[in-house]
């Protein structure tokens, strides 16, 4: 919920600043659309770690090389059931729906595939990548990894070793918002640390850790000179899901992987598993026990308990901002005009 000194900007004016911005930097018409639509969809679902607050990471990753604008998505390997697409650095939100495109399409001519999206500038909201698959009526499942500098510490460690290796699944309903399930494998994603730091917010307890292995709740301990460590959810189970998310979305298929403290850009590599129920004439069944396993799980808010589904918080967030606008706070607006600044962008009529 925003504050009454938070601006809230219409989601639709956000979008044309950020296509605007991108297309400043280089971008096609078509490349800028997808970027802006995907950032302003996660800042519209709540999830400002991956909204506008990214542009001066993008920008940042652009101006070293790690990020290359208007890339083709080329597919390096196909043996039938599973495709391995190489990015090429390209910019995520292009990459990835491409590649869930070539996912849904061969899913729906054998009912599952395999495909795996290698070296990609960051995809962004790895929920958003379950939402197309599941709006084709496909069942999926995402593991990600990041490669950007190590951030989070395994469990039982203090010093940061890998990235905050997303996970993500979908299921699609008839007539119903889909099933997404999303999250980081560290406590927080580092997105919203930053965003905690631009808010001059505390972190939740046992989230961060400092240089010396302390528990902290300063976001800034995570941008110091010496930064300190995230840490994984779940103790050793997130630990476990977080090491399986750099394997599966990296190392299985030759993407880069988060070995060693350098990095220069976000690199993300994704390996889907994209299943279609039609295809499978498993369809008419799935939904009926879906919708019975849902039931029984909701069953308690009868008698007034607060039961949600994954994904129900991010559309109440989506319908109020859509109505108020979204909360951009003083710093996070401040680095987004400053970027479109950099790139020759003139005025983005947000103030």
């Amino acid at each position: 919920m925003a504050d009454s000194q938070t601006p809230c900007i219409p989601a639709d004016r956000l979008r044309v600043a950020t296509e605007k911005l991108f297309r400043a930097a280089g971008s096609s018409a078509r490349e800028a659309e997808l970027v802006a639509v995907h950032l302003i969809e996660a800042n519209l679902r709540g999830h400002d770690s991956h909204g506008i607050g990214v542009v001066p990471m993008y920008l940042k990753g652009l101006a070293s090389g790690g990020l290359k604008l208007n890339q083709s998505l080329t597919v390096a390997l196909d043996s039938g059931g599973m495709l391995v697409c190489d990015a090429g650095r390209g910019m995520g939100q292009v990459m990835a729906h491409d590649a869930m495109d070539l996912a849904i399409a061969r899913a729906g001519d054998t009912g599952s595939a395999i495909v795996s999206l290698r070296n990609s500038h960051h995809v962004g909201r790895i929920g958003h990548w379950a939402e197309q698959c599941a709006a084709a009526g496909m069942v999926s499942i995402h593991f990600v990894n990041v490669v950007a500098g190590p951030i989070v510490a395994p469990f039982g460690g203090t010093k940061a070793r890998l990235g905050t290796n997303p996970f993500a699944a979908g299921f699609p309903r008839e007539g119903a918002p889909p099933v997404i399930v999303d999250f980081a494998t560290s406590t927080l994603a580092s997105g919203k640390v930053r965003v905690a730091h631009n808010k001059g917010e505390q972190l939740p307890p046992g989230a961060l850790l400092d240089a010396k292995g302390q528990a902290t709740t300063d976001p800034a301990q995570l941008f110091d000179a010496t930064p300190g460590a995230l840490t994984t959810f779940g103790a050793h189970k997130g630990w476990g899901l977080m090491l399986a998310c750099e394997l599966l979305g990296a190392a299985l298929v030759g993407g880069d992987t988060q070995h060693s403290a350098d990095a220069h850009a976000v690199v993300n590599s994704m390996f889907s598993v994209v299943v279609a129920p039609a295809r499978l004439g498993t369809a008419a069944p799935f939904a009926t026990e879906l919708e019975s396993v849902l039931d029984w799980v909701l069953s308690e808010n009868a008698t007034g308990s607060g039961v949600q589904l994954p994904g129900d918080p991010e559309l109440a967030t989506r319908a109020a901002r859509l109505e108020a606008g979204i909360p951009v706070d003083a710093a996070t607006l401040a680095q987004f005009i400053a970027a479109g600044t950099e790139v020759g962008a003139g005025d983005l009529a947000l103030d």
